[in-house]
């Protein structure tokens, strides 16, 4: 083992430890930035060990009281042994009995750029350098001292710029405790200096215990985790509450100031003053609070139509606040701490609590067929269902679940029937829903529930609403459409139904009340989610014990059962697209092809397009058989053109492939793609957002099929080149690994004619096999790497039955003229 390893390997057994064996590098390496880590190592005692790459290995040191980014506050820094480069991304536990036993996490990670020659500053014990890491940026000094002792003593300092911050007011390491690579935390804190009041406040006032908690600001906004419908009770380790028939409520307090909102944003304190004020009573330095606004009839169960009435009569009195989650207190942000752990906080908070209408939503500990039986003989809606142990998302999720007694949702009132007999106001509404493509279509009418109150008010409400043609692509026709007012459809209705006909008619329905918290284009049928494996296509594959990645295990098997698994969605972002494959024939370990056109695969169902129709030889893959015929021939990746078979010569979507240097910090990544947005918004260009399963992201553009190949290829290097001229040291235009050092090139070269980037959904034939997964917008700020998702852990997500792409086929847009002359291309 060459000289700068020899000491690290000589302290290590790596047969009984898990560290990287590591070598020292050899030859000449692609250009590269400089990484830096930052470990977290409770050993003996709790350090922080700080790394620097130079000459092929980390340079390091142990600093017993971690960074401070106070420039008044000396660190002592205890030289240390080289450590192997891939050291940087280890976390684990050392055993009992070995050189360093205890856990580890990377607490930090990014770039170190050296203000001199970094080889003469180490050599001369003074290096000046800036960080760009997820936790720390800003300029640093190391330097030697001439301290006694068996190791070199250096002092680590920040400069005092704009990245500074002084102790008392801010200590990053008690704010920011956690890895940035995973979700470990180490179990044993540091203590908190006496001197740190500010940090000792910012604790939730409960003595319940929270482990996940991390100092946060309180956002100005928030969205809640929403439940997802399912036809049985799943197995495994549940919670269950009462689903109230009521309105989702937010509630936030930053000091004196109380704030309701609906699930949308909307503002509705003035709504609902007594609840507000009984929120500002608790003594809450700030907080948002999740719940439902509930009116109860005689029996006790809670009444929608009731809770209508009482917002229709401005009379708050009747409403009851039930809480049921608490994602944010005094300064912390909970959503990751176990449910059971937030519930058990919000509970005690709201001892304190003077006035009824706040009431905590308690659960039940019996079976959970029992509870349902129970809640439907109640009258009640159904049940809620929340995974013990899980986190607050901020999004539909599959640890949330809804059982419903009955059949009931929300539609959009498209119209309304003149009144018959002693009736008033009107007789019945007609409702629609959106359909997968958008469009609304007719769901039948209801005419029972109400009473000549809610007649006169509905009304009211639907009657400047009236237009003259109806809002339906294919409205009801004959007796169905007799003498009815059309209207725009804006207005919501909550509706119980018996059964719905084949043809989407709701049969037996009863209206609830009037819907104001959501929006009406994102209403379409509620359908519960069913297990992926009930509609998992049938497997032939030879040789289905071969393992494909030795680090996970992973076998040919699994591949096909996962790309089984997730045909329906990856299939409409392959439909008539050419496609080229990535095989591996003996796994990661061997040789990778990348094919683009089908000779000589033996695949069934596969499309074929010669030269002389599309400019070049290619396939098309666009049905499930066809997809499982791919894994036999040990295909891990699908790449797909920016064309479809429609017209191969003029592109439908434009794709940015944001592509970093390996060295940089995740944050630099989420700063680039949000760079890249802000220039695609101000140019009005809608714009979709994808993993890209390794390093990156993906920006996908839809497009209208106005401009050819090389109008969109010059636009999108226009775009590039702008974005990189505004941020020279962050982004390049420029292919190449010694264009990127330290930056992240914005690969436009992708929309070129027989260019492909990885389909959404597809695997990387990388370690571990992550995929390529479409995020919505507000993920992105969430997302932990491009490789967060993996072929073992999509499958949860994916039962969350939410598209963050649903609005992509509606997008109609085009790089018109006036887009190419504001990037300044030649029309």
């Amino acid at each position: 083992m060459a000289k700068p390893l020899q000491e690290y390997a000589r302290k290590r057994n790596f047969d009984a430890t898990p560290e990287p064996v590591g070598s020292h590098a050899q030859g000449k390496k692609a250009a590269h930035a400089l990484q830096y880590c930052i470990q977290k190592h409770h050993a003996s005692h709790l350090h922080y060990d700080f790394r620097l790459e130079l000459d092929g290995t980390l340079k390091s040191w142990a600093i017993p009281k971690g960074p401070s980014l106070d420039p008044k506050i000396r660190r002592l820094a205890v030289h240390v042994e080289d450590h192997p480069l891939d050291y940087a991304n280890f976390e684990g536990r050392i055993p009992e009995g070995h050189y360093g036993a205890g856990e580890v996490i990377v607490w930090d990670r990014g770039v170190w750029i050296p203000e001199e020659d970094p080889r003469k500053a180490y050599a001369k014990g003074k290096l000046r350098f800036r960080l760009q890491g997820e936790k720390l940026s800003g300029t640093w000094n190391l330097f030697r001292t001439h301290l006694a002792g068996t190791k070199e003593q250096w002092l680590l300092v920040k400069s005092d710029d704009a990245q500074a911050r002084p102790q008392a007011d801010y200590d990053i390491l008690e704010a920011e405790p956690d890895s940035v690579l995973s979700e470990r935390s180490l179990t044993a804190r540091r203590p908190r200096a006496a001197a740190n009041k500010t940090t000792r406040k910012a604790r939730p006032a409960s003595k319940s215990k929270l482990d996940g908690a991390s100092k946060a600001a309180l956002p100005a906004s928030f969205k809640p985790q929403l439940a997802t419908l399912v036809e049985t009770p799943p197995e495994g380790d549940w919670g269950y509450e009462v689903k109230f028939d009521g309105y989702r409520i937010l509630a936030r307090i930053n000091g004196e100031q109380i704030r309701l909102f609906t699930r949308n944003g909307h503002d509705w304190t003035a709504k609902l003053p007594r609840q507000a004020k009984a929120l500002a009573g608790l003594g809450v330095q700030s907080a948002w609070l999740d719940g439902e606004m509930v009116v109860a009839n005689e029996h006790g169960v809670a009444d929608f139509q009731a809770l209508q009435n009482a917002f229709d009569q401005a009379c708050d009195e009747q409403i009851v606040y039930y809480l049921f989650d608490l994602p944010y207190l005094n300064g912390m942000d909970l959503r990751q701490c176990p449910l059971e752990q937030r519930r058990s906080a919000l509970a005690a908070l709201l001892e304190k609590a003077d006035d009824k209408c706040l009431r905590f939503s308690a659960g039940f500990d019996q079976r959970v067929e029992s509870l349902l039986d129970s809640a439907c003989k109640m009258k009640m809606e159904g049940l809620i269902g929340k995974r013990l142990g899980s986190h607050y998302v901020n999004r539909r999720s599959s640890d949330w679940i809804k059982l419903k007694c009955k059949q009931r949702q929300e539609f959009v009132i498209v119209g309304f029937t003149d009144p018959k007999g002693s009736r008033a106001a009107f007789g019945a509404l007609l409702l629609a829903l959106h359909d997968e493509r958008g469009e609304l279509r007719y769901a039948g009418k209801v005419g029972t529930g109400f009473n000549s109150a809610t007649l006169a008010h509905l009304h009211q409400r639907l009657a400047p609403l009236e237009v003259g043609k109806p809002p339906l692509p294919t409205p009801p026709t004959g007796a169905e459409a007799k003498g009815v007012h059309w209207l725009k459809p804006q207005l919501l209705a909550e509706v119980a139904y018996a059964q719905m006909t084949r043809d989407g008619v709701v049969r037996h329905s009863v209206f609830h009340g009037l819907r104001d918290d959501k929006p009406a284009k994102a209403i379409g049928l509620e359908q519960p989610v069913k297990s992926p494996a009930s509609n998992t296509p049938t497997l032939q594959l030879t040789h289905p014990q071969r393992v494909v990645d030795a680090s996970t295990g992973i076998t040919k098997r699994q591949v096909g059962e996962y790309y089984a698994q997730v045909a329906e969605w990856i299939l409409p972002h392959l439909k008539r697209r050419p496609v080229a494959l990535v095989r591996a024939p003996d796994g990661l370990a061997g040789e990778l092809f990348f094919q683009k056109n089908a000779t000589p695969l033996n695949i069934p169902g596969l499309e074929r397009h010669d030269k002389a129709e599309a400019g070049q030889a290619l396939m098309i893959i666009d049905r499930v058989e066809t997809l499982l015929g791919t894994v036999q021939m040990n295909t891990l990746e699908l790449h797909t053109w920016n064309a479809t078979a429609k017209d191969f010569d003029t592109p439908d979507r434009l794709i940015l492939d944001l592509d970093p240097d390996p060295a940089l910090p995740w944050k630099a990544m989420l700063e680039a793609t949000q760079l890249t947005l802000a220039l695609l918004d101000e140019l009005g260009l809608q714009s979709f957002l994808k993993t890209s399963g390794g390093k990156g992201m993906h920006i996908v553009v839809p497009l209208t099929r106005r401009a050819g190949w090389d109008e969109v290829k010059a636009f999108s290097q226009a775009m590039v080149q702008h974005l990189a001229g505004l941020f020279p040291e962050r982004l390049s235009a420029v292919s190449g690994p010694k264009n990127r050092v330290g930056r992240i090139f914005i690969d436009y070269l992708r929309n070129g004619k027989g260019a492909t980037t990885v389909c959404a959904y597809s695997l990387r034939a990388r370690a571990g096999l992550p995929v390529s997964v479409p995020i919505r917008r507000e993920e992105l700020t969430e997302l932990e790497g491009a490789n967060q998702w993996n072929l073992l852990n999509l499958g949860k997500r994916l039962v969350e039955g939410d598209d963050p792409w649903a609005d992509y086929g509606r997008v109609r847009q085009s790089i018109s003229k006036d887009l190419r002359r504001r990037m300044g291309v030649e029309s």
